[in-house]
């Protein structure tokens, strides 16, 4: 039965996969002063990252490597309500009941199980049916309803054998209704050791969003071995801006009961608010090889960094004045620990960087050791900020991205409430397809299908789609970058003669083997992060300035470094060094340059991603900052 629980109410964190940096080669430690004034034509040296006379393309994904793909099962587009529904024969109502919420019909579902669960109906399976019907109506968030029929399974059947799975769900539902005590009473309930691992993950996606201390402090006083809580409270002290002095002889009492590393719990000293802050920019620029090459494969990383030194120079205009301090990380691990035995980047108040997953982890474990709160500029690995209040990503993660489509596709798409998700075969939009799964189907819909694809491959291609009825599923999924996934998307579509919404990545609008026509006649919806407004007057003021110094237009790099530093240099000013509980306690708020930017209720990577459509063959946002 558990496995009906998995989607029920709000989705847990799903993992995701790094999309990998280019690769570049080793080369020795350099380190680069603090920012000199800008010149207009900058040469390579130590202190100014070099560009190369020629605009370089942005680098390449590398190609995935190869898995067998199962075979595609064909899928009936609307399966068929079950027969017999209201019957008499209460063990057909049984079966149909559960048919119904495997199928999504929640409502349906609850009025065809409730008769069962009635002491007169004297139902052999009336515990089962009482739990389904929990289960049918968590799903449909109707959280009320759920709880009383649990309490009265509880009530009535309290030697049930899946008793502890009804009281798990009765946690989750509580949670979800922010009654943190009833969860954690219910939770506590259950006997050591059972639904350990669920437990885990429902405490460590619902404790952080917990936001007032008092909160915290009275759930710790009636639930005092929870470790749990214990931790997420630690971190909230720490990590989140809630400490103060008198917070000190309880901390120590958490870290000595629950064996916490003290190093990683002592506060931070001087994270008071300072007229100007120190930031290590830790990249691999590679110096060392001034051969063309190895500049124009890294031209991703001149470009970012030259944004960054742009909105050093926007920030001391306003008044909000930042020194950067760039290292050479190389490309290779070594090189980054021999740069963090260097004193002086204990003194930081933020560190920015790496690019490569393998140095993200080593900083990470740094920044929480030393609480200085460090942001990945590129990552979309959500793995990476898990269990870190320190550790941030600049960008919306796969899973995140999933959990936004889902969410828009839910409550704007309309329809019938079903899916067919199809992704390619790599590790990113293998994560992006089961988060999407999860997540709307936590939302009360259905994904009919989840398969993978190989677009290089047109036999997996024709394997993706086989099957499927287009023209009456509610939408289509398509996580794919490659072009001829949506070559191959479109031509389906039209030999079927099908119209669904199709929600897909903005890397399509660039295909060059699609026409803006094409996608200006459909329903097509593009999650696009990176989304800029070529009219907006950041995005105008940045191109201007980069193009006056280096007299070529800046890349998307160049955008995104600006609006980091840019919005984290002015958290720091307004709230100082420890700048996280401030954080979650915003939304997120329309960027300098790009569309929005926020990390609410907790989160360590950007909860904004643009959704847009082609109008008239100009790009539209769907849904602007502010708009639910």
């Amino acid at each position: 039965m558990l496995a009906l629980l998995l989607g029920v109410a709000t989705a847990l964190p799903a993992r995701a996969q790094l999309k990998p940096a280019p690769t570049a080669a080793r080369v020795a430690t350099t380190r680069l002063a603090p920012k000199p004034a800008p010149t207009p034509a900058p040469k390579l040296a130590a202190t100014t990252p070099a560009r190369p006379a020629a605009k370089p393309a942005a680098p390449a994904k590398p190609a995935a490597p190869a898995k067998r793909m199962a075979p595609a099962k064909p899928v009936a587009p609307t399966p068929p309500l079950p027969a017999g529904l209201g019957s008499a024969d209460q063990n057909l109502r049984y079966k149909n009941g559960k048919i119904l919420v495997e199928q999504g019909r929640y409502a349906l579902a609850m009025q065809e199980l409730e008769p069962l669960t009635l002491p007169a109906a004297k139902f052999e399976r009336a515990p089962e049916a009482a739990y389904l019907y929990a289960v049918a109506a968590s799903r449909a968030k109707k959280w009320a309803e759920a709880e009383q029929m649990i309490n009265l399974l509880r009530n009535r059947y309290p030697s049930w054998a899946g008793l502890p799975e009804a009281l798990f769900l009765q946690s989750q539902v509580s949670f979800e209704q922010q009654d943190y005590d009833n969860a954690l009473k219910v939770l506590n309930s259950l006997q050591a050791g059972t639904l350990a691992p669920e437990r885990a993950n429902m405490e460590a996606a619902y404790l952080p969003r917990i936001a007032e201390k008092g909160t915290f402090q009275r759930l710790l006083k009636d639930y005092p071995q929870d470790a749990a809580l214990a931790r997420t409270y630690a971190d909230k002290l720490v990590g989140g801006g809630w400490y103060t002095a008198a917070d000190q002889g309880q901390l120590d009492q958490l870290i000595g009961q629950f064996g916490l590393n003290r190093n990683a719990y002592t506060p931070r000293l001087g994270a008071a608010k300072k007229s100007s802050y120190n930031i290590g920019v830790l990249l691999p620029f590679e110096f060392n090889d001034p051969s063309w090459e190895k500049r124009r494969r890294n031209q991703f990383v001149t470009d970012l960094y030259a944004g960054l030194r742009l909105a050093q120079d926007s920030l001391q205009r306003e008044g909000h004045p930042v020194q950067l301090f760039a290292y050479d990380t190389g490309a290779d691990t070594i090189q980054l620990k021999q740069l963090l035995t260097l004193p002086e980047l204990a003194g930081m108040d933020l560190l920015i960087g790496p690019v490569y997953k393998s140095g993200s982890k080593i900083l990470a474990r740094y920044a929480q050791q030393h609480q200085i709160a460090v942001v990945n500029p590129l990552s979309q690995d959500g793995s990476l900020v898990l269990d870190n209040a320190w550790h941030y990503l600049f960008e919306p993660s796969t899973a995140t991205q999933a959990r936004q489509a889902a969410q828009f596709a839910y409550t704007r798409l309309g329809g019938p409430r079903t899916a067919v998700v199809l992704y390619e075969d790599t590790n990113d939009e293998e994560a992006f397809g089961l988060a999407y799964k999860q997540a709307y189907e936590a939302l009360g819909g259905k994904v009919l299908q989840l398969r993978s694809l190989k677009s290089d491959d047109e036999a997996s291609l024709a394997a993706g789609f086989a099957g499927i009825d287009l023209k009456t599923i509610g939408h289509l999924v398509v996580a794919s970058d490659n072009p001829k996934s949506g070559v191959y998307t479109l031509s389906a579509l039209r030999v079927q003669n099908a119209r669904p919404p199709l929600i897909t990545y903005a890397s399509w609008l660039t295909n060059n083997r699609l026409s803006l026509d094409q996608l200006d006649s459909r329903d097509i919806y593009f999650l696009n992060p990176k989304y800029l407004d070529r009219t907006n007057a950041g995005v105008r003021r940045v191109r201007q300035l980069y193009t006056q110094q280096f007299n070529l237009p800046p890349s998307v790099f160049t955008y995104s470094g600006f609006e980091l530093l840019y919005y984290f240099g002015n958290q720091l000013h307004q709230y100082g060094a420890a700048f996280q509980q401030p954080l979650a306690n915003g939304g997120p708020v329309s960027g300098a340059v790009f569309q929005g930017i926020g990390y609410p209720e907790g989160a360590h990577d950007n909860q904004y991603v643009p959704i847009t459509k082609l109008e008239r063959l100009e790009v539209e946002v769907l849904n602007p900052v502010g708009f639910r």
